[in-house]
């Protein structure tokens, strides 16, 4: 029964994107003819911001931390106003289609240093960032459906990759606007069901113990309020302000307007959302509690061992209508844009519709790589690895668009690429050397904000580059 959902959900996408992207092209690819809906934008972003990692990991967080994960998502409100009042002006003022184009300002001319590096990286992180998110559905999917069927793990995942490159090789960003808000509705009405179906366990939610949000008195700990805020604030900025994969469907809107208003909805969605999923963690507990059960060592496997133990019929099939809505619109929204990155900023093509075409077929199949090596690797708390892969590649990313962005006298001469790419890598690696020793000298465990002190080495570095080359 569970493949005959997942086969009919596929030929459900596959026709509404035909029926939306109509003929296609590089125009509706890469932009959507700019003709989208801001409130659908708005709407399909949840879907694709929280992927099925958020719908597996929240849950389970309140398991160490309560619901202390609020005090990020109060701080993802904050980002989201930053990126609609800063950076979404400057994206639409210069009609960019690639957002790393705006580094050519700070590159002396087309084709800059610092916006091929800032591509480089941005495909770095999508590819590891969306293989995590997208190795999660593949593993759960393999548990409770295609190991009763004796279909191994290492067809299951390039045949869910060939899925979703077939309803977006046509339509491309403009598909992903419609088809993300279609797997956002699945994806939240499985999560307010699945609350439902734990609804006898309400009562005891006010004594639980797990409704603890705000953290002040210990600075140390990763859960204090300020830490989470801010980094809850950058990590938006990063993640969606300078990710290409978030914003393309954002200036797919029909102007900075209407383009704003997204963003802002988009930032106070998250709160009412991860609520949701933290309640149902909260109700998971209570249920492992009342009925017995030990609770499981990793937080992860909270949300699992419940469906897993209440066996087949409605619980397992929300379960997995929810996780492979989530993971579909994040996996279906980071081929896109890396494909979008890779032909405009890297191979500087973004006209030659066949050359787009083999980079988006090229890419899928690194996709499958990716999540082949996360199989044989293996990982530890995916929401943790997510936000940790961010800090370390995305930290560039942040220092080289303050870097572009500020007021300065133009530079002389144009940066040189094995340069800017250095520096660039060796912010992150002086990043998690500090971790370490902070970790070990000062008992201090850096969180979330190594983002921002991974940005500020990077931004450092780039003006003692600029003061020494002129």
């Amino acid at each position: 029964m569970l493949l005959t959902v997942l086969i009919v959900y596929f030929c459900l996408l596959f026709l509404y994107s035909r029926h939306v992207a109509g003929r296609g092209g590089n125009a509706v690819f890469y932009r959507g003819e700019r003709k989208s809906s801001w409130l659908l934008v708005a709407y399909g972003m949840i879907g694709a911001s929280l992927s099925g990692v958020s719908f597996v990991s929240v849950p389970g967080i309140v398991m160490h931390s309560d619901m202390c994960y609020l005090q990020m998502c109060l701080g993802f409100i904050a980002g989201y106003f930053a990126v609609a009042f800063i950076l979404l002006p400057i994206y639409y003022r210069l009609n960019l289609t690639s957002i790393y184009e705006v580094l050519d300002r700070r590159g002396n001319g087309k084709n800059s240093a610092e916006r091929k590096t800032a591509s480089i990286f941005f495909l770095l992180s999508d590819l590891l960032g969306g293989g995590v998110k997208f190795y999660l559905v593949c593993i759960l999917l393999q548990k409770f459906v295609f190991d009763a069927l004796g279909i191994h793990f290492l067809i299951v995942v390039p045949a869910m990759v060939a899925g979703i490159w077939l309803y977006t090789r046509r339509g491309g960003v403009k598909t992903l606007v419609h088809t993300d808000a279609l797997q956002t509705t699945f994806m939240l009405a499985a999560a307010a069901l699945l609350v439902w179906q734990l609804r006898d366990a309400f009562p005891q939610v006010p004594e639980s113990g797990h409704l603890k949000i705000f953290e002040f008195a210990d600075f140390k700990s990763t859960q204090n309020f300020w830490k989470q805020f801010i980094s809850g604030a950058f990590v938006v900025i990063v993640m969606t302000g300078l990710n290409q994969n978030m914003m393309q469907k954002n200036l797919t809107c029909k102007s900075l307007r209407e383009a704003q208003k997204n963003m802002c909805l988009s930032g106070f969605f998250f709160v009412p959302v991860n609520f949701v999923f933290l309640l149902l963690g909260v109700l998971l507990v209570l249920y492992f509690q009342n009925h017995g059960i030990a609770l499981p060592a990793k937080s992860d496997d909270l949300l699992p061992l419940f469906v897993a133990g209440n066996g087949s019929g409605i619980t397992l099939l929300l379960f997995m209508l929810g996780i492979v809505a989530a993971a579909f619109s994040s996996a279906d929204s980071a081929l896109t844009a890396l494909t979008t990155s890779t032909c405009i900023d890297i191979l500087q093509k973004p006209d030659n519709e066949q050359i787009r075409k083999r980079v988006h077929i090229a890419l899928s199949g690194l996709f499958v790589l990716v999540v082949y090596g996360l199989y044989f690797c293996g990982t530890g708390s995916l929401l943790n690895l997510v936000y940790t892969l961010v800090g370390y590649t995305y930290g560039p990313l942040l220092g080289l668009f303050a870097f572009a962005l500020i007021p300065q006298k133009p530079s002389t001469r144009p940066s040189k690429f094995p340069v800017i790419l250095t520096l660039c890598i060796l912010a992150p690696a002086a990043c998690f050397v500090l971790d370490k020793i902070a970790a070990s000298c000062l008992d201090y465990k850096f969180g979330y904000e190594i983002l921002i002190l991974n940005g500020a080495l990077t931004f450092a570095s780039l003006a003692i580059y600029k003061k020494i080359k002129g």
